[in-house]
């Protein structure tokens, strides 16, 4: 009986971390687009999904700006409009502030960059993509044309993006936007 009970627990752990592997998000998987809010909490879904490269920054508020280096050299490199689409993203459900306050903030840095940004109140996106757990992170995917995760990372405050990271989204975008 002792024998069984082992076996049966020891099934089920495989089984619950086989679906957590199989269900992460990773490169070269394609994607769908989702329903979420837009910064005055009306429905909206990706812009250009399938049309443009995107580059889309999944954060909450106490891990928004870690992924600002990547971004600011993306920025830097001024890819054409016409092919490339950067989106912000901002984890309602994982901020410790009120969704009124983040929504204000959202909207302030939407008038401030020309920015698009969106908001997911109950985790929709890392459900649905399977991103895992992005309380105090910030997740940066590129999606090409072709809907596939041509990129994906999870950052926080303690692994911040480096060179190596900046680098690498730099040149993948690059090859991208010129398919």
């Amino acid at each position: 009986m002792k024998r069984n009970l082992t076996v049966l627990a020891g099934s089920l752990l495989i089984t619950f971390f086989g679906f957590i592997a199989v269900n992460a998000l990773s490169v070269n998987q394609v994607v769908s687009n989702l329903n979420i809010k837009d910064a005055n909490d009306q429905p909206a879904t990706i812009p250009d999904f399938g049309s443009k490269v995107l580059t889309i920054v999944y954060g909450d508020s106490d891990a928004s700006d870690i992924s600002d280096p990547i971004s600011d050299a993306l920025k830097a490199k001024n890819f054409p409009e016409s092919k490339n689409r950067g989106i912000g993203i901002a984890n309602l459900k994982d901020s410790p502030a009120p969704n009124w306050i983040i929504r204000k903030i959202v909207q302030s840095k939407i008038k401030k960059y020309n920015a698009t940004i969106l908001t997911d109140v109950d985790l929709t996106v890392a459900n649905s993509w399977g991103l895992g757990n992005c309380n105090n992170k910030s997740v940066f995917i590129i999606i090409g044309k072709d809907k596939k995760v041509k990129y994906i990372r999870h950052f926080d405050k303690n692994n911040k993006p480096n060179q190596g990271d900046i680098d690498t989204v730099v040149n993948l975008v690059d090859s991208l936007v010129k398919q």
